[in-house]
Formats: C-alpha cells, sequence, structure tokens
C-alpha cells in the first residue's frame, strides 16, 4: 500500500534504491504509468517533468502549466522527452486536462519522495505541517501537509494529513523511509510525544529537539521546577530590528530524571529588551 495516507492506491512505495537514482528522469521511470495500455500519447514521465519545469519557473496551478507547457521552446520540449508528431519531428506539450489528468492518478506518496533530497548525512531536519493555501473548496476543507526540510533548506517528502486527524498520527509514517542515523530532528510543541522520541531514537538512530509547551502539561510543569537559577551554560545573542535591541538568551541543563524517553539536556529560551 502506498505510504500516502489521504490517498490510498496499491503501488508499492519508492525504494531507498530509487530514491539514490542519479537523474530525476530515471527516479520518475520507477513510478507506476496509472494509465491504460491503451490511448497513450504522451510520456509519462516526460508529463511529470513538464509539470516539474512549470512549478519551477513559478507556475503555481494547473490553470499554469498548461500555457507554460503549450508556449514552451521546441529545444525545451525535447530534453523533457515531450512526444514528436509528423516527418519534421515537431514536439508537441500535453494539454492542461492530460497533465492534471495524469498528475491526479499519479501515487502522491512515492512522486513526493521520488521528487525530495535523501536526508541521510543532514546535520538537522526539520518536521512542520501547514495547510495549502487555496486548497479549500466548498464545504471540502483545505489539504493539511506534513513535510520534512533538511537544515540547507531542501525538501524530503511530505504527505497529506487525513482530515479526520492531525500531524501526530503522521510523523512515523512521514520519516519511516529514510535513513536518519545521526540526524537531529526538529519539530513544534505538537510532536513533543513519548512515541515519537522512542521511534527516533531506537528505530531511526537519530537525535531530537522537540518544543514543550502546555499542550504536555505535566512535563511543562518538571520544566519549569527545574533549577534554572543555577544554570552556568548560558548563549547570548544580541540583535537589532524593528526599532529595538533585544538579547536572546539561551540557557541548558542535563538532565538524568525528567520522565521522558532519551531526555538528555533541556534548554529554555527567553527575550530581555531595554526599557
Amino acid at each position: 500500500m502506498c505510504r500516502q495516507s489521504a490517498s490510498v492506491c496499491l503501488i508499492k512505495s519508492p525504494s531507498r534504491q530509487h530514491r539514490a537514482l542519479p537523474g530525476l528522469p530515471q527516479r520518475l521511470a520507477t513510478l507506476a504509468d496509472p494509465r491504460h495500455r491503451r490511448g497513450k500519447r504522451h510520456p509519462f514521465v516526460s508529463v511529470l517533468l513538464i509539470a516539474c519545469s512549470a512549478v519551477l519557473s513559478g507556475a503555481r496551478s494547473f490553470a499554469a502549466i498548461g500555457p507554460w507547457a503549450r508556449n514552451a521552446p521546441q529545444e525545451a520540449l525535447a530534453r523533457l522527452g515531450a512526444r514528436t508528431t509528423s516527418v519534421f519531428a515537431v514536439r508537441v506539450a500535453p494539454s492542461s486536462a492530460t497533465i492534471r489528468r495524469i498528475i491526479n492518478r499519479t501515487c502522491p506518496g512515492g512522486l513526493a519522495d521520488l521528487l525530495g533530497t535523501d536526508p541521510a548525512g543532514s546535520d538537522t531536519l526539520a518536521v512542520d505541517g501547514k495547510s495549502a493555501r487555496g486548497s479549500r473548496h466548498g464545504d471540502t476543507p483545505a489539504a493539511h501537509l506534513l513535510a520534512a526540510m533538511t537544515g540547507g533548506g531542501l525538501t524530503v517528502t511530505q504527505l497529506r494529513v487525513p482530515d479526520k486527524t492531525n500531524e501526530i498520527t503522521c510523523f512515523a509514517s512521514l520519516l519511516a523511509p529514510f535513513d536518519l542515523t545521526g540526524v537531529t530532528v526538529t519539530a513544534d510543541a505538537l510532536h513533543a510525544q513519548r512515541g515519537h522520541a522512542r521511534f527516533l531514537v531506537e528505530d531511526k538512530n537519530a537525535h531530537y529537539a522537540l518544543c514543550v509547551k502546555k499542550n504536555q502539561a505535566g512535563l511543562h510543569e518538571r520544566l519549569h521546577t527545574l533549577p534554572w537559577r543555577e544554570v552556568t551554560a548560558k548563549f547570548y545573542d544580541r540583535t537589532e530590528g524593528h526599532g529595538r535591541k533585544e538579547t536572546r538568551v539561551v540557557q541548558v541543563l542535563t538532565v538524568d530524571d525528567l520522565d521522558f524517553p532519551y531526555a538528555a539536556q533541556v534548554a529554555r529560551s527567553y527575550a530581555t529588551a531595554p526599557a
């Protein structure tokens, strides 16, 4: 089963070997073509590459991808593998309807994995969720996506969160296919879950840095009562913005009895500004 939670299909998710192939065309070629054998006019990989090129050029919708493909020069269409017609080898781009139909039927989880970068060897990996702008239609709620991105700003993958659940249920599925050995995974307070901590350390051999707020009331209270006044390990960062100077202080404590899996250090950050 595809690991894309909101659109289940019978396509097996790409393996690590598929994601490690050197070129994007080679990686996309490992996806199953969702069309029937009869009636195929445009190469499957070519349609995906044309859509990717249009998005990189600024297209943000199917309505924008179609005109980009229609107006693309012959040289660009040739490099993207567009089909030829007539004896003059004229390249013909797929229509907007064809691009929309093929992308909507392509395995979404596999497409997200193959277009992303491999996080192996990265120092950090950030996990965060956002609702896709403009994806709400009538009574249909907006698509909420959970994504992972390296510290260098490269997207690894994303999953759509099912409408009747939240990001917590998709955290492990998002990161499961990747080698995270030695990578520090960061996430907001929603993911300060014991299960997530065990998954990262025990299953993925990774580290974690999680925010804690009052959604974890007991943990938040224990952190609040730690001996912060006795902390000697401090970091100061002085910045100026919005017409005022601000000093941000980060304090760090080593802990061994926090009652949270594999927690070794805690940090508290606060800002001070001159009157």
